[in-house]
């Protein structure tokens, strides 16, 4: 199963809820973490690194000695990432999303491809958990590949637990995409709802169920708990403002290592996420 922990805006506990969810599985989990802008899961799980993968995504080259200036490739490209201005071709490779059109209209094939660095991918352990992580170029604007770059490394034969970014642009959608289940989390503010409610929008026309956790439930107001009772979505588990969890955010500790009881409440978290896919896929085979 692959679980996404998303939410809308950033700060509001995504790491802080795949790390702990993720080590209290113990054994045959995995751990991705997507928010490759900014990835700081490493810093609570403090894994044992072995491998480094640098990625690249393919960006054209113009031979100008066999282009005609006949401006297709500009038309075809909807991200204005190649255009002819005058006697020149010109390549904004910043803006490429590396479709290949640009080559494949190209009459005279004088586009080719070449490689430009996007980040690198490190993976590495933590006893029974295997990890991975992208970062991102500085500079680099183009996070999504790097991202579905970290998500080939997802293996069936495990639980995956995602770490995506925060918002609901494009480098989210390639975090939730494909997941079995998107685990929201969010905290009692207005901000916080305001963007749970994009969130929930994103996970909908993605067709992925979506539960909620809220953190630091005992502030704020209840105005999220209210939207979820509206729309249908389970409040899956409530993690209070405690000090002993402040403390142990800012040392670098999980939850479940300085207060050995929140492990339950982390599994019991798995399963009922694990019963509402199961349940779903029962509901799909008996509409097929």
């Amino acid at each position: 199963m692959i679980i996404s922990i998303a939410s809308g805006k950033g700060g509001t506990g995504k790491t802080t809820v795949a790390t702990n969810l993720a080590v209290s599985l113990e054994s045959n989990v995995q751990l991705l973490d997507c928010d490759v802008e900014e990835p700081n899961a490493h810093l609570f799980i403090h894994p044992t690194m072995d491998g480094v993968r640098t990625v690249s995504t393919p960006v054209p080259e113009v031979d100008a000695g066999k282009c005609t200036l006949c401006g297709k490739c500009g038309e075809i490209c909807q991200y204005k990432a190649i255009v002819v201005i005058g006697e020149t071709v010109l390549p904004f490779h910043e803006l490429c999303h590396s479709c290949g059109g640009c080559m494949e209209v190209c009459p005279e094939k004088a586009i080719t491809e070449v490689g430009r660095e996007l980040g690198v991918v490190e993976f590495g352990y933590r006893n029974g958990l295997e990890f991975v992580h992208g970062r991102l170029r500085v500079g680099e604007a183009m996070s999504p590949p790097l991202i579905r770059k970290v998500r080939e490394y997802t293996q069936s034969r495990m639980r995956t637990i995602i770490d995506a970014p925060p918002g609901t642009s494009c480098p989210v959608i390639a975090a939730m995409k494909g997941a079995d289940f998107v685990l929201l989390v969010t905290e009692p503010t207005p901000f916080g709802l305001h963007d749970l409610k994009l969130a929930v929008g994103a996970a909908r026309i993605l067709g992925i169920p979506c539960g909620l956790v809220i953190n630091r439930s005992d502030m704020g107001d209840d105005q999220a708990r209210i939207y979820a009772e509206e729309e249908g979505i389970p409040v899956l588990m409530e993690i209070p403002f405690d000090r002993l969890i402040a403390e142990a955010y800012s040392r670098g500790q999980m939850i479940v290592e300085v207060m050995p009881e929140w492990k339950e409440k982390f599994l019991n978290l798995y399963h009922q996420i694990e019963q509402i896919v199961s349940h779903g896929e029962k509901d799909e085979a008996g509409l097929l």
